[in-house]
């Protein structure tokens, strides 16, 4: 039986202007054990400022394996997204993250096929990513550090695009990140999908989307932050099942968009995986 394991992504941060120690701080008072922070090159003014949560990967990386620790949290991923299909753009990029996940103690960096170039065929696009993920991956492997490819962008909105850019590269390190919201709103089934490809899934972003936001958003929109989990469309008890009976552990990262948010998915989704490991 898989060990389920509570994380929170530090994006709930967004809308409360919060900076990286204030989501940090929130996210240990809530009771969650794993964190799943935002890195990016260079500087950033509002980061630097305290009024966005992202770290600056010029920072020493030690720095952020020790605010996690001093707060009694593990990493269990960096949000590294970069446009796989925009290799000028993800692979130093993605390259940089791997090292720096290696340094602050992330088991794993989230990917995405992101943003399009406007000039590409599909089948460019692909050997883009190709090499993308090649390129990634020959820095990530020796270091063990998983690459999870997340349900966020258009060829990952469905399971055939999934499937086909996990086979671009054979590698042990490529790994899957299902976003429950991103792929309901995708106008697809995230329980079906998940029981499907379940061995290949590392890390899952429990996204809830409201009744309101589904009505109003699924089918135009790939992405958006949730509601509390327990609080929308997603069957949690479906979700839970079946990464409680999968035969590796899985990190559950609350994806949502605010503070009160926050603390109900925790009150949530402990009771539901409390309940269904006893």
């Amino acid at each position: 039986m898989g060990d389920i394991k509570l994380g929170l992504n530090l994006e709930f941060a967004r809308y409360e202007n919060g900076s990286f120690d204030w989501a940090m701080d929130r996210a240990a008072e809530i009771g969650y054990r794993y964190v799943e922070p935002m890195v990016h090159w260079g500087r950033e003014l509002l980061s630097e400022a305290g009024y966005f949560h992202s770290r600056s990967m010029l920072d020493d990386p030690l720095k952020l394996k020790q605010a996690a620790e001093s707060r009694g949290l593990q990493i269990s991923s960096l949000s590294s997204h970069a446009p796989l299909a925009k290799p000028d753009i993800a692979v130093d990029y993605l390259k940089q993250s791997i090292r720096y996940a290696a340094e602050c103690g992330a088991p794993m960096i989230m990917v995405d096929d992101g943003p399009l170039p406007t000039w590409t065929t599909e089948e460019e696009n692909f050997t883009l990513m190709k090499y993308t993920l090649q390129e990634a991956a020959l820095v990530a492997e020796p270091r063990g550090i998983a690459i999870a490819i997340e349900t966020h962008g258009p060829y990952t909105a469905t399971p055939a695009g999934l499937d086909r850019l996990m086979k671009l590269i054979d590698s042990p390190v490529l790994t899957i990140n299902l976003d429950t919201g991103n792929s309901y709103l995708s106008e697809n089934d995230p329980h079906a999908w998940l029981e499907d490809i379940v061995s290949n899934v590392t890390h899952m972003h429990a996204k809830d989307i409201s009744v309101e936001d589904a009505r109003k958003y699924r089918g135009k929109v790939r992405g958006m932050l949730g509601c509390a989990c327990g609080e929308g469309v997603i069957d949690w008890e479906r979700i839970v099942r079946t990464l409680a009976d999968a035969d590796h552990d899985v990190v559950l990262s609350v994806e949502c968009g605010s503070l009160d948010a926050a603390v109900k998915s925790y009150s949530y989704l402990s009771e539901l995986i409390s309940r269904v490991h006893t």
